[in-house]
């Protein structure tokens, strides 16, 4: 039985690869002092480990370092790279590893720690399938050169050696693979607000959100 606290706010968004989605779920967390998960990382982490520990890697494995898991191992540079993020979209296929992964995303979201007012959860399918009764919910998207050029900056700022048409390729492909999966695919819920940040600043991003979580918390 799953502890869940209560009163708390609780904020989910999906989007495609490099929308912008985790920059913004970042500031809403920081302000509304909210506990936040970026569950693509969770994928991420474990496509890693794939690519590190071939020989070691199952079902036990993942399990094991799920549960040891903690917010700042997912902060780990690693796991931006496009290798990862490709292996990241395969994994996240495989029916067993999502139920390893979904239990800890319910946690998070709904028992996180005493000192913060919720949860903001960012992924794929968190506002039909791991929050669905979440107070607010946001399809954050972009035109796919705008989220490929963005993808293409942040690895250049990490020093990777790579084309931008090979980072336009990966997000078409990640793109594909996430609309089209058959487990838990990406897709906008009919509740969700629908926010295109192609041609928006990030400050203006947030305060579009900003205004739409305001205007329900202060009625």
């Amino acid at each position: 039985m799953m502890i869940k606290r209560k009163n708390i706010i609780k904020i989910a968004i999906d989007s495609p690869a490099a929308a912008g989605a985790g920059t913004l779920a970042k500031a809403i967390s920081k302000h509304y002092n909210l506990f936040y998960l970026d569950t693509g990382k969770i994928y991420r982490m474990i496509a890693y480990l794939k690519i590190k520990f071939p020989k070691k890697f199952n079902q036990d494995f993942i399990k094991s370092k799920i549960k040891t898991l903690k917010v700042k191992d997912l902060a780990n540079k690693a796991l931006l790279s496009d290798e990862v993020g490709t292996e990241a979209s395969i994994i996240s296929k495989v029916k067993s590893t999502r139920k390893l992964v979904h239990s800890f995303q319910l946690n998070f979201a709904y028992n996180p720690p005493k000192n913060y007012k919720g949860s903001c959860l960012d992924g794929r399918d968190i506002t039909y399938n791991i929050v669905p009764d979440a107070d607010f919910k946001f399809f954050i998207t972009a035109n796919v050169k705008t989220r490929a050029l963005r993808r293409y900056k942040e690895l250049k700022s990490l020093k990777k050696v790579i084309s931008f048409q090979e980072v336009l390729k990966s997000i078409q492909n990640r793109d594909k693979s996430d609309y089209n999966r058959k487990i838990s695919p990406l897709k906008k819920t009919k509740d969700s607000v629908l926010l295109n940040t192609s041609k928006l600043t990030k400050r203006a991003c947030f305060l579009k959100i900003k205004k739409i979580i305001d205007g329900k918390l202060n009625t």
